[in-house]
């Protein structure tokens, strides 16, 4: 059974989000391997990370709705 074209929901075209990328890198400070999201990297031995603007993209936006 066909929904009524009037009961529908009016939705949003649904966009594909990228994916973040798993990437691996040796901890600047300690030599650690660690995984990052994007080239962006915090190390859970020795505490470093990288700097935001290192990553792959830029940041999402604040405010986006799901």
């Amino acid at each position: 059974m066909a929904i009524a074209p009037e009961l529908e929901r009016p939705g949003r075209p649904e966009m594909p989000l990228p994916h973040p990328e798993i990437t691996y890198i040796g901890c600047a400070r300690c030599g650690t391997q660690i995984a990052g999201l994007d080239g962006r990297y915090a190390c859970a031995g020795c505490g470093w990370v990288n700097d935001w603007s290192e990553g792959h993209g830029p940041l999402p936006e604040i405010g986006l709705s799901a």
